[in-house]
């Protein structure tokens, strides 16, 4: 058989690119709309909506019994939400958990897991019910308050979105992430936002400014400080993107004898306490902060208390403090992106009036739809009512028929003027209620339902008493939920941030006099004080000394190599005297065929002359060469075949090059250009041969170069002076024979 015979009739033939972007469109706006997006009106994501309806649906009620996580999290998936059990019973964790979401949704029993990043038992071990605050999502649900859909499968049906009573989105936060964009939104005190609402409701025109007169920030779950400026905070709320700083809790606890210690009381959202005591732990062990902090204990039970030793009295707390919001967790930055689905289901970035109008808009509608539902009601019942009162009034007449008619519906309608609605009331009546028919009962009954209609229509044709009405509700959603609750009360507070100084890690470590040995072969270490090198230090067999400089335990120390590269080592982290040291190339990355060049204490305020062996060289600010990597910072540009061969500090006025040749040239330091990176300039031309070596000096002091044990000094420098660039003269009597002026 051919393969055009074997194909399928129904094959279409379509681009590959065609064919895999529809698809991949397909999966990113299924992901967008069904999982990774909260809508604007109730603040859930698909999964958290349908866990609240299928606990809905089973009866798990605040007043009533709870269940087992494992019953709900099987309802959820088989019903509504196919996916995996593990996903959905994280879901319904974390709606629990009071440190991760500011107003719980779920009421748990049982273990949830913790601050700590413990993990929550298994659902079978777990039980659930809803909160008033979920209870409160979900009111108006029976009243044909919101839309339903079919479920995945078609057998059940499930809300679009909830009802809402209360502003969920903002209250907890959401966070999520889609494809091509994501959301981050933090919780704010549920009190604060109907204030918001409220203002809006009255005014109309109401501006940013004046909402966040009342709504001033987010107010977190784990509380904390919030120490972002307030035109920063402003510009977030009214583009939808920003973020905010937020600090942990801090005070100080007098220990006796002139001692303290720190407690922290609160951590930022998000952060798990264990892995933050970890990392300061960690930082105490390297020594980053072993001038100021000596210990850090966890004394938390249900309240968070992570207690800081400081290492003396004499510390400043707020300096060991800033160091430590600048080096760990206990300051993040809380990013705010106000991406969501709005009413139509289109994903936007809103501003904070955006979302309160979104929530407002989505209140009206409900309360409208109760209202027309709850006018449904009545006039189908006063209908009714209309027929027992025909019933009531001519009861023997209705009942003969009832008796003697074989067909009573058509009967009683035709001879009563009655509705099909009335009559199937009057057959459906049980005989218990023939002695209730009272006709003052159902007056009365009927009275108080006209009045109930009369003021749903006027309400419905009114905006003032919609407002009136969702106002009422909001404020009654203050008194559930609100300041004045333990729930409700502000946990996050506001602070200014300190002024911006730059607080180091060199500030945390105390200092102390090193000498600095390096050896031939690379070997490194850090004696303790400032000694002599002469005949007391050891090194391994076949190494001897080259490189020795005093320093403190503070400094960072310039390694300038052949590379033309400079790798920068903190002094702190060198090994210790007693031995040989360590080879340096295992702290940077110095390739294994090139050699150190120069050792240099980096200070900020000093200038380096660089030389390469073919005599080219340049000047550049010490501050240009620090390296923040392992890898180190090309500074020198050096061709293959040259290698870099001085590095010196700038000291003096004037230049001396010696080549290999032996000739001298000396000229002024302004002739020496400045670079940050490159070759350089040619400081010595050479026939054969290299340079060999360069000194800076003081022109007045004269030109010293060792003989031996003593000094020797050239003071008529006129024979060698020159240009840069200049070929020099034969060098003076008495130079070296290395060629070197040191």
């Amino acid at each position: 058989m051919s393969e055009t015979s074997a194909s399928p009739s129904n094959l279409v033939e379509v681009p590959f690119g065609k064919a895999l972007s529809e698809r991949y469109l397909a999966y990113a706006m299924s992901t967008i709309m069904s999982r990774s997006l909260p809508d604007v009106r109730d603040g859930l994501k698909p999964v958290h909506r349908r866990l609240l309806y299928a606990m809905r649906q089973l009866k798990l009620d605040p007043e009533k019994g709870y269940k087992k996580c494992a019953r709900v999290v099987g309802d959820v998936i088989g019903k509504y939400h196919p996916h995996g059990d593990q996903s959905v019973y994280d879901a319904l964790v974390r709606l629990a958990q009071e440190f991760a979401v500011r107003y719980p949704l779920v009421d748990g029993q049982g273990n949830f897991g913790n601050i700590d990043g413990d993990n929550a038992a298994a659902m079978r071990y777990t039980e659930s019910r809803l909160t008033p605050y979920a209870w409160a999502l979900l009111d108006g649900l029976d009243e044909n308050a919101v839309d339903f859909r079919p479920t995945y499968d078609g057998d059940e049906q499930e809300p679009i979105v909830l009802p809402a009573a209360a502003p969920n989105l903002l209250a907890n936060g959401s966070a999520g992430i889609a494809v091509g964009m994501a959301t981050n939104i933090p919780s704010h005190n549920l009190h604060e936002i109907c204030d918001a609402l409220l203002l809006i409701l009255q005014k109309k025109s109401t501006t940013l400014d004046e909402i966040l007169e009342v709504m001033p920030g987010p107010d977190f779950a784990t509380g904390g400080i919030i120490v972002e400026s307030r035109a920063a905070i402003r510009e977030a709320y009214a583009t939808g993107r920003g973020g905010f700083r937020v600090r942990a809790r801090w005070e100080t606890e007098d220990t006796g004898r002139g001692t303290y210690q720190i407690v922290v009381t609160e951590i930022p959202p998000a952060v798990q306490k264990s892995k933050l005591i970890e990392k300061i732990a960690d930082l105490i062990a390297g020594k980053k902060f072993a001038g100021m902090l000596a210990d850090v204990a966890d004394e938390s039970t249900e309240d968070v208390r992570i207690v800081l030793t400081p290492k003396s009295r004499t510390v400043d707390a707020n300096m060991l403090m800033e160091a430590l919001f600048k080096a760990t967790d206990l300051e993040v930055r809380f990013s705010l992106n106000m991406n969501l689905l709005d009413a139509e289901q289109v994903p936007r970035v809103m501003s904070l009036r955006d979302v309160l109008d979104s929530f407002l808009a989505h209140r009206f509608e409900v309360l409208q739809r109760r209202s027309r539902f709850r006018l449904d009601r009545i006039e189908h019942r006063l209908e009714v009512l209309g027929g027992y009162l025909v019933a009531y009034l001519n009861l023997d007449r209705v009942i003969a028929i009832i008796r003697e008619t074989d067909e009573p519906r058509p009967e009683l309608m035709r001879e009563f003027d009655l509705s099909e609605v009335q009559a199937d009331a009057i057959l459906n009546m049980r005989l218990r209620a023939l002695r209730k028919l009272e006709e003052f009962e159902i007056r009365k009954e009927y009275d108080e339902l006209e009045a109930e209609r009369d003021s749903l229509y006027q309400l419905l044709e009114s905006e003032t008493r919609q407002k009136t009405v969702i106002g009422n509700s909001l404020k009654e959603l203050q008194k559930r939920f609100g300041a004045e609750t333990t729930l409700g009360k502000r946990r996050t507070t506001f602070g200014d941030a300190p002024a911006a100084e730059v607080i180091s890690f060199e500030a945390m470590i105390e200092k102390e006099p090193v000498t600095i040995i390096c050896s031939e072969k690379g070997w490194i270490r850090a004696m303790k004080g400032h000694v002599a090198t002469d005949g007391d230090v050891k090194f391994k067999e076949g190494d001897k000394g080259r490189f020795s400089l005093h320093a403190q335990t503070t400094d960072k120390i310039l390694l300038f190599a052949t590379n033309g590269r400079f790798y920068t080592l903190d002094a702190h982290k060198l090994p210790g005297g007693r031995g040989h040291g360590e080879p340096v190339r295992l702290m940077v990355d110095l390739p294994n065929d090139e050699d150190i060049v120069a050792l240099t204490v980096y200070d900020p305020k000093m200038r380096l002359i660089l030389a390469a062996a073919d005599g080219k060289g340049f000047m550049t600010p010490a501050e240009n060469v620090v390296a923040a990597t392992r890898n180190g910072k090309q500074v020198m540009t050096v061709p293959a075949g040259v290698e870099a061969a001085v590095c010196i500090p700038v000291t003096g006025d004037t230049v001396a090059v010696v080549g290999e040749n032996r000739k001298v040239l000396v000229f002024p330091l302004e002739e020496m250009p400045e670079m940050t990176r490159g070759r350089g300039a040619q400081l010595q031309k050479y026939r054969d041969g290299g340079l060999s070596d360069v000194t800076v000096f003081n022109r007045e002091e004269g030109l010293k170069w060792q003989m031996g044990d003593r000094t020797r000094t050239e003071t008529d420098l006129t024979p060698w002076a020159g240009k840069r660039g200049g070929a020099g003269r034969m060098a003076p009597r008495g130079f070296p024979q290395s060629n070197k002026f040191t």
